[in-house]
């Protein structure tokens, strides 16, 4: 006897726009080099699919994070996406459903990669998250250094509703930004939370209106631009490094990019700066 599927009210809750039917953009992943070629503004470039993440995105993802690694004149990275809904969904779903299983792993493979290059940027890195972050788009907004977001964003991971385990950092990087237990809440049931609710418990530093968000984005950047990246940089290294250390192996890795700063030619200009009362020309990153 042949039986009906009937549909489901499972999925409305991811918010995940239907198939469009548009054409494939030509690059889907942007990098825009602005302020004298000191910001990387680098955009997920699929919004007809809510700029869910092919194979092909998250390998032009990785070239362009190593591409910003080793161009001295970039001293801070954002990563936003295209559209007004979308931030990133994650994996493109669509495009495994007719993979082997081998073309899934080899894809993992290529995404862990990715997620890698990211967290392991010596520069900062920061997301402006522009709406729906979820599964592996909430993923590479984690693994930046911190988040701002649009008053529309939401953040989710619902990889067990789909029968995967998340892994794509979700697991060791939510409860570090999350109380533990709304961490694994958010892991086991699947269900996003909203940009306000990401603000109150610290996940989000800041929330902007959707049509100032970039704005504010490169505002940030700027400011950071500004600054010694030779000590923006180590001072990203010591909290790395340090987190999760017994306190004084913490300040002990602290104090070794304290010191190599206080000799260092940007420490020398920037005192000077300060007591010509001008605004200090630092080196580009001293590797």
């Amino acid at each position: 006897m042949a039986t009906t599927a009937t549909r489901t009210d499972r999925w409305k809750a991811l918010d995940f726009g239907p198939p469009s039917g548009e054409a494939e953009p030509d690059q889907p992943v942007l990098v825009e080099y602005v302020s004298g070629g000191r910001i990387a503004v680098i955009t997920l470039n699929r919004p007809h699919a809510d700029n869910a993440i092919t194979t092909e995105m998250g390998a032009r993802l990785t070239e362009i994070l190593e591409t910003i690694a080793v161009r001295p004149a970039v001293r801070v990275a954002i990563i936003t996406g295209a559209g007004e809904r979308a931030f990133s969904v994650g994996s493109d779903l669509r495009q495994r459903r007719d993979m082997t299983k081998e073309d899934w792993l080899r894809q993992r493979q290529d995404f862990d990669r990715t997620l890698y290059t990211l967290r392991q940027l010596r520069k900062p890195i920061f997301a402006a998250v522009n709406g729906v972050a979820y599964g592996g788009g909430s993923e590479v907004a984690q693994s930046t250094d911190f988040i701002i977001a649009s008053e529309n964003a939401t953040f989710g991971q619902p990889e067990a509703m789909i029968g995967l385990a998340a892994g794509g950092g979700s697991p060791a990087l939510l409860p570090r930004v999350l109380p533990p237990g709304k961490a694994l809440q958010m892991l086991m049931t699947g269900e996003p939370i909203t940009a306000e609710e990401a603000h109150r418990l610290g996940m989000v530093n800041e929330i902007y209106p959707q049509t100032e968000l970039i704005e504010a984005a490169e505002r940030i950047a700027e400011k950071i631009a500004s600054n010694s990246p030779t000590a923006v940089q180590a001072v990203k290294r010591a909290v790395r490094m340090g987190e999760g250390e017994p306190i004084e192996q913490a300040i002990a890795i602290m104090m070794e990019a304290h010191w190599r700063s206080a000799v260092h030619p940007d420490r020398i200009e920037g005192i000077g700066a300060f007591n010509d009362d001008r605004d200090p020309t630092f080196q580009d990153p001293d590797y």
